[in-house]
């Protein structure tokens, strides 16, 4: 399903959509740079760390993740490619969020996380879960998410901050 396109914050249009498997291939580049590249202040260039985050970034298991139908997978364009994916699991989990470094802070993380917000209030859920990392939380605190619980420890050096966010009932 095509979604309705989105100005980044560098005047490009972002146009979110339901991932498909063709897109497995894009999206896991996109995962693999966004952890390797934004993500050093979590993994610290941790070699160990990294390989256990990196795991199971494989282009077999998002085509996997994608065709789940438990799960909810979006990618975000612009100009052709893919520059972000963020995905849901069953009743409101947010499982990934991730965006290509030469598109961080354009909006495509927000106007993922927007699409998904707009499909779990669709679907009646009440509330969005996520485990953030210490990257990302600044982000979610300024789309409204607040920290559920104490920091959980992640791969290797990494850690995982739980964090919730209320949704609105549809109007």
């Amino acid at each position: 399903m095509e979604r309705k396109p989105h100005s980044g914050s560098g005047g490009e249009q972002v146009h979110v959509r339901r991932a498909g498997e063709t897109d497995a291939e894009a999206a896991c580049q996109v995962i693999r740079r966004s952890i390797t590249e934004l993500c050093r202040d979590d993994h610290r260039d941790d070699p160990s760390s990294l390989s256990l985050w990196l795991a199971n970034k494989t282009p077999e298991n998002l085509k996997a993740w994608i065709g789940d139908p438990e799960n909810y997978m979006l990618v975000a364009g612009a100009v052709g490619a893919v520059i972000g994916v963020a995905a849901m699991r069953g009743p409101g989990r947010v499982m990934l969020n991730y965006v290509s470094p030469a598109a961080r802070l354009r909006g495509v993380s927000k106007a993922l996380m927007a699409a998904l917000e707009a499909e779990a209030r669709a679907r009646g859920f009440e509330a969005l879960t996520l485990d953030s990392t210490s990257t990302a939380r600044g982000f979610y605190r300024s789309i409204g998410y607040d920290e559920a619980g104490a920091p959980r420890p992640g791969f290797g050096v990494t850690l995982r901050f739980p964090m919730v966010k209320a949704l609105q009932p549809r109007t």
